[in-house]
């Protein structure tokens, strides 16, 4: 993100100058005390089955997730929320990401070290000026912080569904030659209109490439069928038409073929069958391909 983008967070979280200042006043002395604030929480996460699984069998990782988290509390109360200080928080969720550590422990982490600070904050009584408003300052930064974590996590894992959808796409949309002018495309699942334009972009390409003069488009895997989804297929149709190839819809059920006559989808001169067999003669003649000569 860009120093807008940050500035407007900020925003968000109503931290303002005045809340820098207060965090930075307090943060020499509770720095002073953070081996001892890591002490206990990592007494605290020897009680998770997380710590069994990534600090358990590795007192390396341990060390260095420790140091780490160490320097994190010195970055903290700097305060010197600019792009660098973004950057950083985001590094952490994408690691977090990257081991796929559960959300749970990681809000649960946050609450308790957010606790221990406070209560040490609150220690020191008197020697801090303004003590409820410094409370409050660093309670916001903890939840900027932890925000920026979590929105890096999820940006990361929306890439993820996202790279996956679209391989499964790719994977569902196989638009196959069967025979020479033929080409068939089962499809299986829902259909949205995001994988109707996938289809028909993928179908006109296939025609183009390979001149068909037959496409076969199978329905029976469908498991829904509505009007935007209907509408899309016989759009399909027409598109593969200004290309000189026809198409069969093939797989037409009892209940599609109710449903359709129910929305008052017009299909036209589109030609459909019940079932994949009868689509082949049907392309097969269409191709100018006789039954015997498929068969001998």
């Amino acid at each position: 993100m860009d120093d807008n983008s940050n500035q407007s967070i900020l925003r968000k979280f109503e931290i303002e100058q005045a809340d820098i200042d207060r965090v930075r006043a307090v943060g020499a002395t509770l720095l002073a005390q953070i081996d001892d604030h890591l002490g206990l929480f990592y007494d605290w996460m020897s009680n998770h089955d997380e710590y069994q699984i990534f600090f358990a069998n590795s007192p390396e990782r341990l060390s260095r997730v420790r140091g780490m988290q160490a320097a994190y509390w010195r970055t903290f109360f700097e305060a010197d929320l600019n792009s660098a200080w973004f950057e950083e928080r985001r590094h952490v969720g994408a690691v977090h990401a990257h081991i796929d550590l559960p959300n749970d422990i990681y809000f649960a982490g946050v609450s308790f070290s957010a606790k221990s600070i406070v209560q040490r904050l609150k220690a020191m009584g008197k020697a801090v000026k303004d003590l409820d408003a410094t409370v409050d300052s660093i309670t916001k930064l903890v939840f900027l912080d932890a925000f920026v974590v979590i929105d890096e996590i999820a940006r990361i894992n929306r890439e993820k569904i996202a790279a996956g959808s679209k391989a499964l796409l790719e994977m569902s949309t196989p638009v196959t030659p069967i025979w020479e002018g033929i080409l068939l495309l089962p499809l299986l699942g829902i259909i949205d209109s995001e994988r109707t334009r996938d289809i028909m972009t993928k179908t006109l390409t296939k025609i183009g490439e390979t001149r068909a003069k037959v496409f076969v488009l199978d329905i029976s895997g469908v498991s829904a069928m509505d009007t935007a989804v209907a509408n899309q297929l016989i759009k399909i149709t027409r598109a593969t038409q200004f290309m000189g190839c026809e198409t069969i819809i093939s797989g037409v059920s009892p209940t599609i073929a109710q449903t359709l006559v129910e929305l008052g989808v017009n299909i036209g001169d589109v030609r459909t069958t019940a079932t994949l067999r009868d689509s082949f003669e049907l392309a097969l003649r269409a191709a100018g391909i006789g039954l015997q000569t498929v068969g001998s």
